[in-house]
């Protein structure tokens, strides 16, 4: 089962899947951003985990009655707690855009959801103590430094079309759109330790036959948490800002573009849904260092979503020396990511 090469190509696809996610919302017209937000959270916390959860784990629901009710219990209380740095990150990137939201955020939540779990396994020395582990490590930091060089990227490329003009300064706001990245990058990191304490409840899926395919187990149970506090909060603002009608006022749009908008918000929550089905079929070969799952998954993240940027050419108009920059902090963490998946590779004995 083990491949952490493989591994790693997965969570790539995840990384990219991720860092799109949100690049729909641009193209929905004449909604509001609680009426996308709740279509889009409806499928990427309820509908989509169900199906394919369905799909790929045998006897679904007798491994969820079956399953430990600690890690059934750890799991949905927390992805519930993660519900609300989902919002927050939401409401970050219009205040200071894809980039500076995705690194902060991003990078705080590798941080801290892969350090927390081994404190709470008390496996944080052991586990840089295997063969291969210290390269592991070295990875990691590597990755972070490619992560804060990208984030200060990010910065500068704001001030840049600032002095252009090319960026309106009342909807920067820097001080806004930190609080809440910050505030959002702890609580994502929660989602990580949501998925490791849940744990028990996809080895229940793997002794039923889900194979591969066992992280969808608990993946179900975290994303209800994360659904819930995202319905009843968007909810309750929609019907307070009277925005709610806009769900079924289809003539009054034009059924043409209610429906593109409820599609693009459909679209948002498959691609945010399939960054942690790649994860979990990431997580499963990653062998011995399964803990560095979280870590070389968010910076994946991070790396595509300065990829897309590019590609959106979001970079067109910064000076030489921030674009430089960037190229400087995307090497590292492609450098970061060979050496995460060698030190994998050697700790699952693959190479000598």
């Amino acid at each position: 089962m083990s491949n952490p090469l493989l591994g790693t190509v997965l969570h790539a696809i995840g990384g990219v899947s991720a860092s799109s996610c949100y690049l729909p919302f641009q193209k929905v017209k004449h909604w509001s951003w609680n009426s996308y937000w709740l279509i889009q959270a409806l499928f990427a916390w309820l509908i989509f985990p169900l199906i394919v959860g369905y799909l790929t784990v045998p006897n679904l629901w007798e491994v969820l009655t079956n399953s430990p009710i600690t890690a059934m219990y750890n799991a949905f209380i927390l992805g519930a707690i993660y519900g609300f740095g989902g919002m927050a990150f939401g409401y970050a990137i219009k205040y200071i855009g894809f980039s500076l939201t995705y690194t902060i955020s991003i990078g705080l939540s590798a941080i801290i959801g892969t350090v927390v779990p081994l404190i709470i396994h008390g496996t944080l020395i052991t586990q840089f103590s295997k063969p291969g582990g210290l390269i592991v490590l070295l990875g990691m930091i590597l990755s972070l430094i490619g992560v804060f060089i990208c984030g200060w990227s990010g910065y500068k490329k704001e001030q840049n079309l600032k002095e252009s003009k090319q960026l309106e300064a009342s909807a920067f706001n820097l001080k806004k759109g930190v609080l809440l990245t910050v505030f959002s990058g702890v609580l994502s990191a929660v989602f990580g330790v949501s998925l490791e304490l849940g744990a028990p409840i996809a080895e229940l899926a793997g002794k039923y036959g889900a194979g591969h395919f066992q992280g969808n187990a608990n993946l179900l149970v975290s994303t209800a948490g994360t659904f819930l506090t995202n319905v009843i909060w968007f909810t309750i603002v929609s019907f307070k800002q009277d925005t709610i009608k806009e769900l079924v006022a289809v003539k009054a749009l034009g059924a043409g573009l209610w429906f593109r908008n409820v599609l693009l918000s459909v679209l948002t929550g498959g691609l945010w849904y399939f960054q942690f089905f790649f994860y979990g079929l990431g997580h499963v070969r990653m062998g011995a260092f399964q803990f560095a799952s979280w870590a070389i998954h968010m910076s994946m993240l991070i790396f595509f979503s300065f990829i897309v940027g590019v590609i959106m050419k979001e970079w067109r108009a910064v000076s030489k020396q921030t674009y430089v920059t960037l190229i400087a902090g995307l090497l590292i963490l492609v450098c970061s990511f060979v050496i995460i998946t060698y030190g994998s590779m050697q700790g699952n004995g693959a190479v000598t």
